[in-house]
């Protein structure tokens, strides 16, 4: 019965390019499928912000789905195509062939149940060679159609289309942020506020004794209505400008100042508002050395600048300053530094016309 082998050969044939087909498919959809199972999955995780205990739930479920899906799209295929695990055999093959070519569907059905039957007689074999003979030309393999796998392609332009949409609107993140925490499900993560503040000041730096007035700005997918600033264990409310924008005065600080801000429930980092030092006279005298010609006594003349004396008088400048570090002397022509002593700064000076002069203080530190 050789014409009925060959039939036998080409049901085999037929069976493997079968599960060839299976296998493509299965690895279209495999990845297809978990892809797009693995986009929703971070998108849920993303906007629900599950705890530790939901992360790590949704990170099993995720392993056991891709799992099940791997084993049913790839490695039942390929068991059956090896012949590891039962797939289907001849009557089923038939029925499948069946019903590409119908004209031979019932024929080699029928085929195959006279070559199951126990009786040998000649007529039989006869009759099976004659039927083998006639399905002997039917292209078998025509019946699976390699490229039909083609129309699951068009599922994974699904997932591709998520990404594309998610870089455009520069939310590719909600994508890697909740992959990182659903891969790290064990650590601890605080949900983002949905606003944070910003300092518009360029310096957090006051002069002493000064008004400073703090700018605040929020960005974010909310504007809060209202903001409160604490220091020093105190709450107070800032000025709302409108658009997320604040204000605060710190009314003539003298000491540095630790603050923050809060609304909402969102609270800024740590401030700090930096006092300056400015440079202040706190007492300045002249001491006038009289010539000897004049007979007059040496004097002293406090908290003024201005004199009238003899040509030649040696006059002594005395200043005693806060937060000082430099005195000058500046004259139309000239500029003269102070000389530093301990605690008070002093120029000397003979006159010998009218001087009309400026005492300038400094504070070289001060960088605003």
């Amino acid at each position: 019965m050789k014409n009925f082998e060959f039939i036998k050969v080409k049901l085999e044939k037929f069976i493997k390019k079968y599960y060839i087909n299976e296998l493509i498919k299965g690895v279209i959809l495999f990845f297809t499928i978990g892809i797009l199972y693995f986009l929703i999955t971070l998108l849920i995780e993303n906007f629900l912000w599950f705890n530790s205990i939901g992360r790590t739930i949704l990170f099993w479920l995720f392993v056991g789905v891709e799992i099940l899906m791997f084993v049913k799209f790839i490695v039942i295929p390929i068991a059956k195509l090896f012949k590891l695990a039962k797939g289907i055999d001849y009557d089923i093959a038939s029925g499948i062939i069946g019903k590409h070519f119908p004209e031979v569907s019932d024929r080699l059905l029928n085929l195959l149940q006279l070559g199951r039957s126990t009786s040998s007689s000649d007529l039989l074999i006869a009759g099976i060679e004659q039927k083998s003979s006639e399905l002997k030309p039917i292209p078998f393999r025509l019946a699976i159609n390699l490229g039909k796998n083609v129309k699951y392609l068009k599922y994974a332009a699904i997932p591709v289309v998520v990404v594309l949409c998610l870089f455009v609107f520069n939310k590719i993140h909600w994508i890697s942020d909740s992959y990182d925490r659903v891969v790290n499900y064990e650590v601890a993560y605080e949900p983002p506020a949905p606003f944070q503040f910003y300092i518009v000041n360029k310096t957090l730096k006051a002069l002493e004794n000064t008004d400073f007035v703090l700018q605040i700005r929020t960005s974010g997918d909310i504007i809060p209505e209202n903001a409160t600033i604490v220091y020093n264990d105190e709450v107070y409310f800032l000025n709302n400008l409108g658009v997320g924008e604040f204000e605060y005065t710190f009314v003539q600080p003298k000491n540095k100042v630790d603050f923050r801000i809060e609304a909402n429930n969102v609270r800024s980092r740590e401030y700090s508002l930096e006092v300056v030092p400015i440079p202040a006279l706190l007492d300045f005298e002249m001491q006038l050395d009289y010539p000897q010609y004049t007979g007059k006594k040496d004097e002293i003349i406090k908290s003024s600048g201005n004199a009238t004396i003899p040509e030649g008088t040696k006059v002594s400048w005395v200043v005693k300053a806060r937060n000082t570090n430099k005195v000058e002397f500046i004259t139309k022509d000239t500029k003269t530094t102070f000389n530093k002593g301990n605690t008070n700064f002093v120029h000397q000076k003979r006159v010998f016309f009218n001087l009309d002069y400026e005492i300038t203080t400094y504070i070289l530190q001060i960088i605003m």
